[in-house]
């Protein structure tokens, strides 16, 4: 998350996110699952600008005409948790700039989320620290806590308990999102919990050590295969990546983005050419060459 002084108010950058690992240990009685995810932060990037406004009143608005401003979106429920939760008398004006594609698996919406949670606590000079922050985060949603500890960490709970982790290297990947997007809802409600989860110890190795053809041979997705028989795109996808010969390709969270771990940066560019050459007509898949962050 980048931060920085805009005239009178605040700009932050604010990163997608993809699984390297995630596995479903066990329903839960509030209707959530128990999860163990291993998530890295990218280099595609939303952007929220924050302003007070004297009357109170928290307003959004957004370049991106399909998105919903009112009351629903992540980011309006964030503003007023910490307007709630501080007291804090006046309100924002949030103008958001979406470049994260929406239900694609990349958790944009936690990640503006999280942005506005610590946007708004340095604008308003609430004084919230992390673990206060976390707290909030980990009500608004299952990732958002996440997006405090980035660039990568391993989570589990379902999924706002946060264990950062440090990659032994950068990584480069491509993103291919499909113009489908899919439900996160509908794959949880499609899925069949296992009797003998992965543990993801050998992927979480391999992360911290940075041996990029370990992780690609242990990345492991258990919402997959749900995704793939709701989205046939999502399978294609992969496919198409993966006859490109990556170190490893995986789906994103539940989906429908799909990526290649790449060896370098120059590979990621040849996979991300070579895929962006098939031309599939209006409403084609949008590729994204992206870094880790640092």
């Amino acid at each position: 998350m980048l931060i920085r002084r805009q005239g009178a108010g605040l700009l932050v950058r604010t990163p997608a996110k993809v699984n390297l690992f995630l596995e479903t240990l066990a329903r839960r009685q509030d209707g959530y699952h128990e999860l163990a995810t291993l998530m890295v932060a990218v280099s595609l990037y939303d952007s929220l600008e924050f302003r007070d406004d004297p009357s109170g009143a928290i307003g959004l608005s957004c370049d991106s005409p399909s998105l919903p401003t009112g009351a629903d979106n992540l980011v309006v429920k964030a503003a007023e948790l910490l307007k709630r939760q501080t007291g804090h008398r006046t309100g924002a004006a949030i103008v958001l700039r979406k470049r994260i594609p929406a239900a694609a698996g990349l958790a944009g919406g936690s990640s503006d989320a999280a942005a506005t949670l610590v946007g708004l606590n340095r604008l308003w000079r609430c004084g919230l620290n992390g673990a206060e922050l976390g707290e909030l985060a980990g009500r608004l949603g299952s990732d958002v806590a996440f997006f405090l500890a980035t660039p990568a960490a391993w989570c589990t709970g379902r999924g706002e308990i946060v264990e950062p982790l440090r990659l032994g290297r950068p990584l480069d990947v491509v993103l291919a999102c499909p113009a489908i997007g899919l439900s996160t809802a509908e794959v949880f409600r499609n899925l069949i919990v296992p009797s003998a989860p992965q543990d993801g110890v050998a992927l979480r190795r391999s992360a911290e050590a940075g041996e990029v053809e370990e992780i690609g041979r242990h990345l492991f997705n258990r919402l997959q295969p749900v995704a793939e028989r709701l989205c046939p795109a999502v399978a294609g996808l992969c496919g198409r990546l993966a006859g490109q010969g990556p170190a490893g390709c995986l789906m994103s969270g539940s989906g429908s983005t799909v990526f290649a771990l790449c060896r370098c940066r120059g590979e990621a560019r040849r996979v991300a050419r070579e895929l962006a050459a098939v031309r599939e007509g209006p409403g084609s898949t949008r590729v994204y060459i992206v870094r880790s962050c640092s």
